[in-house]
C-alpha cells in the first residue's frame, strides 16, 4: 500500500470518534471578503467531487465574484491537467504517483497534498439481487482479477443463481480504480477489462440501478445519495462480513476498502488571494460539508495542519 495511504489510514484507526466528528468546529463561517474576484479551476476525482462541489457552492454565497469550476475527469485526468498548470486544485482519491510528480517537477509545478476525508469504497448490486449479501476479498479477487473467467453468479458460489453477472466500475483514469485494484487484486491497475467503465460515478449508479444482474463499486457517498436504487454488499476482509458505514469506515473495520481522499493545491496559485481564501474556507467549513455529502471527516488536527501548510 502507498506510504501516504498507510500514514492516513493509521491516523484513521487511532483517532477517537468524538475527535473526528467535531472536526467541523475547526472554524467559524467567515464574513464575505470584499474585493475578491477571479476564477478557480478544479478537476479530478468524481469521488472527491461531492465535497469540493459543496464547498464551492457555499463559498460562492460569500464570494459571488469568484467563479469556481469543478470538473470530474477522474483522479488521473485531473492530475494530467494539474501537472501542466491548467488547474489550481486537483481532487484525488489516491496519492499522486511518482510519474505525475516527475511531470509536475518538469513543469515547475510545486504542490501541497491535503487529506480532506475518509471514504469506504463500496461494492453495490441491484436491489433485486437477493443472494449476494456478502463477498470475501478472495471472491472479489477471483471476479475482478486479470484473466477472470467468471461470467455468471453461480461461478462465484454454486448456490447462487445461474444468471449472467454484469460488472460496472470506474475507468482507468480513476483513483478509485487504482485503489480497488491494489487492495483486491494486489497490484494497481491489474483488472479484467470486460466491465462497463465510467469516470462519472453517477453513470455507474444508473447502470447498476437499471440492471438486476449488476455488480459494481464506487465511493460511499454515491451510495448514500442513492440508497433507494442500490444495495450494499458486505465485504469479508478476514474477520467476517462488514458493511461500509460512517462507524466502520472510521474505526477501520471495513477493510481493505477504507481510504483517505485528498485535494492537491498548486503552491504558486496560493499567491492569488481568492485561491488562498478558498482553501482556508475548505479547511474550516469543509468538515461539516464532508459529513453532509456522506463521507467521514478527518480529525480536526488534520485540517489545522493543512491550514498551516497554506500559511
Amino acid at each position: 500500500m502507498h506510504t501516504s495511504i498507510k500514514k492516513w489510514f493509521e491516523l484513521l484507526v487511532v483517532i477517537p470518534v468524538a475527535t473526528v466528528l467535531t472536526a467541523g468546529c475547526a472554524g467559524q463561517t467567515p464574513a464575505p471578503t470584499s474585493g475578491l474576484s477571479g476564477t478557480i479551476e478544479i478537476d479530478g476525482s468524481s469521488t472527491v467531487f461531492p465535497i469540493t462541489e459543496a464547498v464551492a457552492e457555499e463559498f460562492g454565497k460569500l464570494h459571488p465574484q469568484i467563479r469556481v469550476n469543478v470538473g470530474i475527469s477522474g483522479t488521473g485526468g485531473g492530475f494530467k491537467r494539474f501537472v501542466v498548470g491548467e488547474t489550481q486544485i486537483s481532487d484525488a482519491s489516491r496519492p499522486i504517483k511518482d510519474s505525475e510528480k516527475e511531470q509536475a517537477k518538469k513543469n515547475n509545478i510545486q504542490w501541497i497534498e491535503m487529506p480532506v476525508a475518509y471514504d469506504g469504497l463500496s461494492v453495490m448490486v441491484n436491489p433485486q439481487n437477493t443472494w449476494a449479501t456478502s463477498m470475501s476479498t478472495s471472491e472479489m479477487k477471483r471476479l475482478w482479477e486479470p484473466g477472470s473467467a467468471i461470467k455468471r453468479w453461480n461461478q462465484i458460489r454454486s448456490n447462487w443463481p445461474d444468471r449472467p453477472i454484469n460488472l460496472y466500475g470506474p475507468g482507468t483514469d480513476s483513483g478509485t480504480f487504482d485503489y480497488f485494484t491494489e487492495a483486491i487484486n494486489g497490484k494497481e491497475d491489474a483488472s479484467r477489462p470486460d466491465f462497463t467503465a465510467s469516470e462519472d460515478d453517477n453513470v455507474l449508479v444508473q447502470g447498476i440501478s437499471g440492471d438486476p444482474n449488476a455488480l459494481g463499486y464506487f465511493g460511499y457517498a454515491y451510495y448514500v445519495e442513492n440508497k433507494d436504487k442500490l444495495k450494499l454488499v458486505a465485504i469479508d476482509g478476514g474477520s467476517g462480513p462488514v458493511l461500509p458505514s460512517v462507524d466502520t469506515i472510521l474505526n477501520g473495520t471495513y477493510k481493505p476498502l477504507s481510504r483517505p481522499i485528498f485535494i492537491y493545491v498548486n503552491m504558486a496559485a496560493l499567491s492569488r488571494p481568492e485561491v488562498k481564501e478558498f482553501i482556508r474556507f475548505y479547511m474550516t467549513e469543509g468538515p461539516k460539508l464532508v459529513s453532509e455529502v456522506g463521507y467521514v471527516p478527518m480529525p480536526a488536527r488534520a485540517y489545522s495542519e493543512n491550514l498551516t501548510k497554506v500559511q
